[in-house]
């Protein structure tokens, strides 16, 4: 075994040992959030549906519950929630999504890494409510539709035709947002329950009970 091997090796065992993140830590944010990603890219696209231009956050807290709670079991280190809920809005707002998801992404992947430290990662319950908070982050890149209203719908008309527009502007509405919000929570949960029973191999092994 080389030098370097062996070096790399032992900064990664005194890493683990100061609970810093290591290299394996950084991959694996890194692998779970292009999924998520392409699990966002997927549901959005029903927002040619103006039904689900409102409801996509629901889809995807629904959709990514088993990828994400795979994430949450192999999830020992604080940040790491918060820095895919982070890369995840950064990316988004790079196509387009708008600044507000990156504040979003980071307060309540900070809130959901600070719910799963509570229950020192061994904690189902926590697991399955930081999942929930993590999931909420997606409104952030709905906000500039509720805030814009019906200018930010006009913008559409276009490319998206008059009986889309028309339809999405009797939906948007500050009372619609905190629907979505509750129907996201609801989706998370089942998405996350629905997760930890495929899961529950991997829960058994990691010792979270």
């Amino acid at each position: 075994m080389s030098t370097a091997v062996k070096e790399l090796k032992m900064n990664t065992a005194v890493a683990e040992e100061n609970g810093k993140m290591t290299v394996k830590d950084l991959i694996t944010i890194g692998i779970f959030t292009v999924l998520y990603f392409v699990i966002f890219f997927i549901s959005a696209m029903t927002g040619m549906v103006p039904i689900m231009a409102i409801f996509y956050p629901a889809l995807i807290a629904f959709l990514a519950g088993i990828p994400c709670i795979l994430f949450f079991t192999k999830v020992k280190k604080f940040g790491m929630v918060t820095i895919m809920a982070t890369l995840s809005a950064v990316l988004l707002a790079l196509m387009g999504y708008g600044y507000m998801g990156i504040i979003t992404g980071l307060i309540l992947g900070l809130i959901a890494d600070l719910i799963l430290k509570s229950g020192q990662y061994k904690s189902s319950v926590k697991m399955i409510i930081s999942y929930v908070v993590f999931s909420e982050w997606v409104i952030g890149t709905q906000l500039p539709m509720f805030i814009g209203g019906n200018a930010y719908a006009e913008a559409f008309r276009e490319t998206q035709g008059d009986a889309f527009v028309d339809e999405l502007e009797k939906l948007i509405s500050w009372g619609m947002c905190g629907i979505v919000i509750v129907t996201t929570l609801v989706a998370a949960i089942i998405g996350a329950l629905i997760g930890k029973a495929v899961l529950r191999k991997h829960f058994e092994r990691a010792g979270i009970v």
